[in-house]
């Protein structure tokens, strides 16, 4: 029988996400705050689409949704027009949002009191990852659930894994985030390092890279960076966002977090410079800025 999806969020990473359940075989129903984006989705993919979350939930086996932020996920999950309201006993919702453990573990216990599954599962990869279907998709949630919607979420996965228990995916999100903040500033100062050394960035990448120093970020970022080019990726808007989860549950359970903190304000100083919507690479810019202040 055929297994009923819902995927509620159609942004550049939704978008793609949602076109993979599609073309794996999942009855797939989508729901967008812009109706225009939904008729855009349903016209490149098949697939129906619905006017509210609650519609689109409906009579599906597992509902995803990758959102905003918390509130924007209570939104579309709660309330008479919310997908909650709308999922048929033992349906799955499984949230793709970087969101806070708290949210997920507030949301998973009204589901449980309507006998719905809940599974926390943010992802890593960015929107390249998503529309090639590679994403690295971190879980918390009951064991059960997990196991029953992970076949939907390997249909854009690469790696699907289960940490713990509801929240365990967020705060697994959380420890990534941490590492990429520490990686992207380094990488920043070692390439704004080797210009004014007068180095070859490039040759110097293309050493370093085969030894203890490689990353995905000097693998995917470094000639852009160098090329002061960061109109595409992950925007710094939404690295601040993560990091002030970061931040907010470091300080909850007592984890010292300087570094991220550190990066968290160099990142406030480029929405300064009108970088909200740059890449998180573009920190090395903020480091070029001030160059250019000091003379």
């Amino acid at each position: 029988m055929v297994k009923r999806a819902a995927f509620i969020g159609l942004g550049v990473m939704g978008f793609p996400m949602a076109g993979y359940l599609q073309q794996k075989g999942y009855d797939t129903c989508v729901y967008n705050r812009t109706a225009a984006k939904a008729e855009e989705w349903t016209s490149k993919h098949g697939g129906r689409s619905a006017a509210t979350p609650r519609e689109a939930a409906e009579g599906a086996d597992f509902v995803m949704a990758c959102v905003g932020n918390d509130d924007d996920l209570r939104g579309v999950v709660l309330g008479a027009e919310g997908a909650f309201a709308g999922m048929k006993e033992g349906a799955i919702f499984v949230d793709h949002t970087t969101a806070s453990a708290d949210v997920a573990r507030e949301l998973a216990a009204k589901g449980a009191e309507m006998g719905l599954g809940f599974v926390d599962a943010p992802v890593s990869g960015g929107q390249a990852g998503a529309e090639n279907g590679v994403l690295t998709v971190m879980c918390g949630g009951d064991q059960a659930h997990f196991d029953a919607a992970k076949p939907a979420i390997d249909c854009y996965a690469r790696a699907c894994e289960r940490l713990g228990g509801v929240g365990a995916g967020q705060l697994t999100k959380m420890v990534n985030q941490i590492c990429i903040a520490g990686l992207v500033q380094g990488l920043s100062e070692a390439l704004h390092f080797a210009q004014k050394a007068g180095l070859d960035g490039r040759a110097v990448i293309d050493v370093i890279s085969k030894g203890a120093a490689q990353s995905w970020q000097m693998e995917n970022r470094y000639e852009t960076m160098l090329d002061d080019k960061f109109d595409f990726g992950f925007a710094v808007d939404w690295m601040r966002k993560d990091l002030g989860l970061c931040l907010e549950e470091g300080k909850r359970i007592g984890a010292s977090l300087p570094v991220a903190g550190l990066v968290d304000q160099f990142y406030g100083d480029v929405q300064s410079m009108g970088g909200g919507r740059w890449d998180t690479s573009s920190l090395i810019r903020r480091l070029r800025q001030l160059q250019k202040s000091y003379g």
